[in-house]
């Protein structure tokens, strides 16, 4: 095949829309591709000028173009619009060069024109998706950032640089040490080096200093972005600004420790009176004590919890201190679970009333008695159980004291709960069984 055949049949079999044009204009050759794209026939645009495919608003651009290629200038691709025969707008890219004579003098141009609308159609959806994201990200509450697999930070929100006061080349990489607390900036960057590490979700409590000096407390956390491979490609974060509820916590905190210890003042007025109008009973005087010594130390438990959820465990613990003394004779067992500060009072004085009379009466009286405590989830319900071994037989009293009413009577009625309280043989056991509605919302207690 001669030369010239060869390009008639790359001309008339290219996807793309090749036309030539003289110095004017003027069309010189339009081949099919160019048909289809503009839905003109090349008998209708050849001795036609160029510019009846020129929006109003882009005439100009073809005097620029005619204008370099009598330069000699060849016009790399570049995105435009032009009309259809019907009058739509089509989105079209173009690259255009200089045509020469044998004897090198510029005599026209040529043009390789290509369909661009689905190229244009999907950066503009990049660009309005960048734009909604840009759009959520600045106007977020919280300041927020992206950073690379390493932990390199490479982009921070408005709202980090409206409150810091900085700039992405400060900010950049590690440059966030520059805005941290100095007595907290090992801590933090030690633990989220540990993160990014191992790949876990970070969180973390810090002041972050703002543009005009102010230290404020944010909760930190970032999350890994995964790709299909399990592979961290990114981490996105965010830091809240905690300060007020912090500050709101440590006010809530001071009231509770003024009621907590204004309610220990009216405890010790209640023993002081109630030692005085008995004083002639001293064994009454001695169990009335150990009795507002029990509702003091709930009082300590449920304000150091902000009278919220109580373990059980440490419930227990605290209202039995005081036999902690007998050690291996004493056994706890039990899962990790929180009772609601209602049913922690009524448990923990069941509990101090139990280990009282065994002291006095029970296993603990003796050297060879044991004490075992026990609690377990079932499906609907948290039983206790209060076992004792080894001391001497005990008889069920004949009368019904307030003692009684602490161990049996006030759980049954105020937790709804089922109480079992037997004097067996090997010694007294008390079994609690009540609602898991007295249990705190969440199954597993986080310290």
């Amino acid at each position: 095949m001669r030369a010239q055949e060869h390009y008639a049949a790359i001309f008339e079999s290219s996807d793309d829309g090749i036309v030539a044009k003289n110095l004017e204009g003027i069309v010189l050759s339009w081949n099919p591709a160019a048909e289809r794209l503009f839905g003109w026939t090349a008998g209708e645009m050849i001795g036609q000028s160029i510019r009846c495919l020129l929006p109003p608003d882009r005439q100009d651009e073809e005097d620029l173009i005619l204008a370099r290629i009598r330069r000699g200038d060849k016009i790399e691709q570049f995105l435009t619009e032009r009309l259809h025969k019907d009058g739509r707008t089509l989105d079209v890219s173009v690259s255009i060069s200089p045509i020469r004579s044998a004897q090198g003098d510029i005599i026209g141009a040529s043009k390789i024109v290509r369909d661009a609308s689905e190229r244009v159609a999907i950066e503009r959806r990049l660009r309005e998706s960048e734009s909604r994201f840009r759009m959520l990200a600045d106007n977020i509450a919280q300041l927020a950032w992206i950073a690379e697999s390493d932990g390199d930070i490479l982009w921070y929100n408005q709202r980090w640089y409206d409150y810091t006061g900085t700039d992405l080349e400060e900010m950049r990489g590690w440059g966030w040490r520059k805005v941290h607390h100095p007595d907290h900036l090992e801590r933090v960057e030690v633990r989220f080096r540990e993160h990014i590490s191992s790949g876990e979700e970070w969180e973390d409590l810090f002041p972050l200093r703002s543009a005009d000096g102010e230290w404020r407390w944010f909760l930190s956390r970032a999350k890994p972005i995964r790709d299909e491979d399990d592979s961290i490609v990114c981490w996105f974060g965010t830091n809240t600004d905690i300060t007020e509820q912090r500050e709101q916590t440590e006010q809530i905190n001071t009231l509770l420790r003024e009621v907590n210890h204004r309610s220990k003042n009216m405890l010790a007025k209640v023993q002081a009176l109630a030692r005085s109008s008995i004083e002639g009973d001293p064994e009454l005087v001695k169990r009335f004590e150990e009795r507002v010594s029990g509702l003091s130390v709930n009082q300590d438990i449920l304000v150091s919890r902000d009278w919220r959820e109580v373990p059980v465990d440490e419930l227990v613990r605290m209202q039995l201190h005081f036999i902690d003394q007998y050690g291996d004779r004493v056994v706890r067992s039990g899962p990790d679970v929180a009772l609601i500060p209602r049913a922690a009072e009524i448990l923990g004085m069941a509990l101090h009333e139990l280990a009282t009379n065994s002291l006095k009466y029970g296993s603990l009286s003796v050297a060879e008695g044991t004490v075992e405590i026990a609690w377990e989830c079932l499906a609907t319900h948290l039983r206790i159980t209060w076992r004792e071994s080894g001391g001497p037989r005990v008889m069920k009293p004949s009368r019904r004291g307030f003692g009684s009413q602490l161990i049996e009577d006030i759980p049954r009625r105020a937790l709804g709960g089922d109480v079992r309280h037997t004097f067996e043989e090997a010694g007294i056991v008390w079994e609690l069984t009540m609602d898991n509605s007295n249990l705190a919302d969440s199954a597993r207690l986080v310290p």
